[in-house]
């Protein structure tokens, strides 16, 4: 019998080793019974209910770097948890040691350099907040509680991001906790290939305790919505399907079926105007002139106010379960399936999203960062949201099976970012979501991570020794 093992088996033991490790730390650790501990444990995926055996809430990289010790000292698995935005829910171990970073908010913006310094505990919303004072902002995701930590290591899709790139194209360095408790900085002069697998490779490689970023100009924006009847969305789409074909890069549209809050099933045309405002209304003229949209509140506002436009239909709580696929276009049967399928929808809260891609994002070598899918047309996204437990078995149902009706006009690859749990997805969608730089990214596996200690995520497992094709593009 191992030490960790007897100290697991005698809770007096295990009483003192966590109270002596609390000593050494900032930050608070939380048990099962202390005051914080159910608030601190719960993330915005409603399904996710884990009970570490202990969390330490972090005041700084120091305390990440002695949770990181003790968790491989004493054989506890190790979550970490950002923003806690993620559907999958990885941030919160079972029984483990979770790393709290959400007290970990500080931001500095040098607005003359035109770079952002933030903590990984930032969310988008305390980033956008401080970089609009200098009118500045970079790719940050479509909801504002999203954290930057993780939406930046899973690539990093947003309303800029065709005009500026993705969130980790921007990204110019990382502090780092590696498994083996070192504090390093990963950028393109050191440690390049860390540097590398970062931007896309998830959590992976270590804990990110801040982030540097490159940023730009945004003022006003031209954004809102067109809102269609679930009936003219075939007619909607298949006008979208070319109008997308010759829009400039500072133009991104989301096309999204919702269902309003009085019930009815609506397609929701979502765009992002970043450049001159004039030049905005002429080329939305012809989107918002298309058929009789019911509603229609595109307008200049904050970028800020652009950003929190998604965030009333992604309350926290809802039960999510998610199917995603990059598409290779939105051919007539891709969406006479879509259309058919949200008239079956059996909560109101569940969505169907159509991410457009390419401009600035697709101009950039596929091996230049880990995130590989950058010739990608648009990317699927299938959000079943729920209240309860008793809607589980008809929306987990509806979402895989519209999937599945899609999957002959998905590319093979998916965004890390939106896969659920591993023991659902399967090994080989994980590999997909690493695409092509998947062997690339098992070796600075191995070199920074050999034990798998950073294990709960999307996980490239070190041991891994099976051959295996990308899906074709």
């Amino acid at each position: 019998m191992n030490s960790a093992t007897a100290i697991a088996d005698s809770p007096a033991a295990w009483k003192d080793t966590a109270a002596e490790f609390s000593m050494g730390l900032r930050g608070r650790l939380l048990s099962a019974g202390d005051d914080g501990y159910d608030a601190a444990r719960r993330v915005w995926n409603g399904m996710i209910d884990r009970k570490p055996r202990h969390i330490l809430c972090c005041s700084g990289a120091a305390d990440v770097v002695q949770a990181i010790n003790f968790a491989r000292d004493h054989g506890l698995d190790l979550s970490v948890r950002g923003g806690g935005h993620n559907v999958s829910g990885n941030a919160v171990t079972d029984g483990g040691l979770m790393i709290d970073l959400s007290p970990m908010r500080g931001i500095r913006v040098e607005p003359a350099k035109k770079v952002a310094r933030v903590e990984g505990g930032c969310t988008w919303r305390d980033f956008d907040k401080e970089a609009q004072a200098f009118g500045l902002a970079t790719t940050g995701g479509v909801i504002p509680s999203t954290g930057v930590a993780g939406l930046t290591l899973g690539g990093g899709l947003g309303w800029l991001m065709r005009k500026h790139g993705l969130s980790c194209d921007n990204l110019l360095s990382a502090d780092v906790v590696t498994a083996d408790g070192r504090l390093i900085q990963a950028r393109a002069d050191e440690h390049a290939d860390l540097f590398w697998a970062l931007r896309g490779g998830g959590g992976n490689f270590g804990v990110v305790t801040s982030f540097e970023f490159r940023l730009h100009p945004v003022g006003h924006v031209l954004g809102g919505m067109v809102a269609y009847p679930l009936d003219e969305a075939r007619a909607v789409l298949t006008f979208l399907r070319d109008f997308w074909l010759s829009t400039p890069d500072n133009l991104t549209i989301i096309p999204a079926f919702v269902t309003t809050p009085d019930s009815a099933k609506i397609l929701a045309v979502c765009v992002c105007f970043s450049g001159p405002l004039a030049d905005g209304e002429k080329l939305l003229r012809p989107l918002r002139n298309f058929d009789t949209p019911v509603a229609d509140s595109i307008a200049a506002m904050p970028y800020v106010q652009l950003q929190a436009m998604l965030e009333p239909g992604f309350p926290p709580g809802l039960r999510n379960y998610w199917k995603s696929s990059f598409l290779t276009g939105l051919g007539d049967e891709a969406i006479e399936i879509l259309v058919a399928g949200y008239h079956k929808v059996p909560s109101s809260f569940s969505a169907i999203a159509i991410e457009q891609l390419g401009g600035s994002l697709s101009r950039v070598a596929e091996e230049a960062t880990a995130f590989s899918h950058r010739r990608a047309a648009c990317n699927l996204l299938i959000l079943g949201m729920w209240p309860d437990r008793d809607g589980d078995a008809a929306q987990v149902g509806w979402v895989r099976d519209l999937w599945q009706a899609m999957q002959p006009h998905v590319s093979g690859g998916v965004y890390v970012n939106y896969l659920g749990q591993s023991g659902d997805e399967g090994a080989d969608r994980v590999r997909a979501a690493y695409g092509g730089n998947f062997e690339r990214l098992l070796e600075v596996k191995r070199k920074y991570d050999s034990d798998n200690v950073f294990r709960l995520n999307q996980n490239i497992d070190p041991a891994n020794t099976e051959s295996w094709t990308c899906p074709k593009q």
